[in-house]
């Protein structure tokens, strides 16, 4: 829950009409630490994929959706990409009620001989700094725990983003190392090495 804006935060699963998120999240500003923005034709296909995303065990896209009237709790963080239960942040599916403050999702990698979760957030240059993000971490956290199917949930944010490294540290995650990750493809990024432990 985010306390400065008195809303609940629950992630619900990406659908056709959230391309105009996608979008919004396309920002420069938000874009700098992963290559740039990308083109029209790019997010499309990416908005594609998420949509097709239908199995949860191998992965699920997300919009964070602020409820309003939502318990404070004054948790702040830097988002820019220790638990809250499942029950506080509201379920992954439901009604498009609430505002759409970013993207979230969680999908199965081979990491370093170990087949893994890893996660990825974005959220709007209007929401950030308030919990969101953090919060939202820990909601996708839940769900694939409940899975049972991996052990762990990583996260590789650039070691120049402070604020998401500060997410990766309130939504419960340990760092491991610093290591280079290619993200998108053909660019190469120096990044933190995040993991959260999902058993139970």
């Amino acid at each position: 829950m985010v306390g400065s804006m008195g809303s609940n935060v629950r992630i619900v699963q990406w659908s056709e009409g959230d391309l105009d998120l996608l979008r919004r999240a396309n920002a420069p500003e938000m874009m700098d630490h992963l290559g740039g923005p990308e083109t029209e034709e790019k997010l499309a296909v990416r908005h594609a994929r998420y949509v097709a995303m239908k199995d949860p065990a191998a992965g699920r896209m997300y919009r964070i959706v602020l409820e309003p009237d939502g318990e404070q709790d004054g948790e702040q963080d830097g988002d820019a990409p220790g638990d809250a239960s499942g029950d506080a942040l509201g379920e992954a599916a439901g009604e498009a009620a609430g505002e759409a403050a970013g993207t979230i999702g969680y999908w199965q990698r081979d990491w370093q001989g170990e087949r893994v979760y890893e996660t990825g957030w974005a959220v709007l240059t209007a929401f950030q700094g308030l919990g969101i993000a953090s919060a939202a971490a820990r909601a996708v956290a839940a769900e694939a725990a409940e899975l049972g199917r991996n052990r762990y949930l990583h996260a590789f944010p650039s070691t120049d983003h402070p604020g998401s490294n500060g997410v990766c540290r309130k939504a419960g995650f340990e760092l491991v190392a610093e290591c280079d990750f290619e993200y998108p493809p053909g660019h190469s990024l120096r990044t933190n090495d995040w993991r959260r432990d999902l058993r139970p």
